[in-house]
């Protein structure tokens, strides 16, 4: 809870699948697979985390904000083991991180628009 009385803004489950629909319509085509998934946060809240699950490696990008009330985020590439690439299959590669890039911005520019709107809400007068 901030220190004004009001609670940060929760980035739940059914509000990043929002943000990744509206990637997504964006034209950025995701090779892998994407997914929005339910994460319990630290004092059991529904914070989300996305996922993709990338088509030229074994490897994953999982996405999420910093911290419970930070308003920037983060991406952690998991790799399973070593991988040897044709230059082409490097490449397709490449594009996947640059997308997987992408989102993350995306969701963060999101996030701030999303935390600077709930302020607001919380201030005005009903």
């Amino acid at each position: 809870m901030s220190t004004d009385g009001h609670t940060a803004p929760i980035r739940s489950q059914a509000l990043l699948t929002a943000w990744v629909e509206e990637f997504r319509a964006q034209g950025d085509g995701v090779a892998g697979t994407l997914d929005v998934l339910l994460q319990d946060g630290a004092d059991g809240r529904d914070t989300g985390l996305v996922i993709v699950r990338l088509k030229n490696a074994p490897a994953d990008v999982y996405m999420q904000p910093r911290g419970y009330d930070d308003p920037f985020w983060e991406a952690t590439l998991t790799a399973r083991g070593d991988l040897s690439l044709m230059p082409y299959q490097l490449a397709s590669l490449a594009a996947e991180i640059v997308v997987a890039g992408n989102l993350c911005t995306f969701l963060q520019f999101k996030s701030l628009e999303w935390d600077r709107e709930s302020g607001l809400r919380g201030h005005r007068a009903p």
